[in-house]
């Protein structure tokens, strides 16, 4: 059936459009899966999946990052990350330190018990990560790193989207890969 003044989009555009689709879908609902076997262990007692991001992410740099710096590297708006910084702060696992190039700004870092924290919680993480990826070869897993990683670094940070569309650009590197 044909719609006067529209046009249908060509067979390949429609093609990719679907497998898109059907490929972020099963990217999105494998996350999901792998996700809820995550929080079902019983290795979040200390700190819960969120706040462990936030200790990985900041074991994984070898310098105190700024918040800003931090946020790239957790899926956490900047006011939830924030306060879940504020809260680890109180519990003694994140430090804030003055930054030695601006002495306005802070950066943060772990605590020698949030490093230990992160350790625990890791090494039992890691073989969790190890047993979820059970149903993949080492060639798919070597793939699945490269697709992701080509996925990362086509997409710009989310800063410069709405820098973008104001009509301005800024400058963010992902580096915690």
């Amino acid at each position: 059936m044909s719609h006067q003044g529209t046009s249908a989009a060509p067979p390949a555009m429609m093609n990719r459009t679907i497998a898109a689709n059907q490929s972020w879908e099963s990217l999105m609902t494998a996350h999901a899966r792998i996700m809820k076997r995550y929080a079902a262990h019983d290795m979040w007692a200390e700190v819960s999946m969120r706040e462990y991001d936030v200790l990985y992410t900041l074991s994984k740099s070898s310098t105190p990052l700024h918040l800003s710096e931090l946020n790239q590297g957790v899926v956490l708006s900047q006011p939830a990350l924030s306060r879940m910084v504020d809260r680890l702060v109180r519990r003694g696992l994140v430090t804030r330190v003055v930054d030695s190039d601006d002495r306005r700004s802070v950066r943060l870092s772990l605590t020698e018990a949030g490093a230990d924290a992160q350790r625990v919680i890791g090494r039992a993480h890691g073989k969790d990560v190890v047993e979820a990826m059970e149903s993949l070869d080492d060639e798919e897993l070597q793939v699945l790193r490269a697709l992701c990683l080509k996925l990362i670094q086509a997409q710009p940070e989310v800063h410069e989207m709405s820098l973008a569309a104001r009509g301005t650009r800024g400058v963010g590197t992902f580096t915690n890969l």
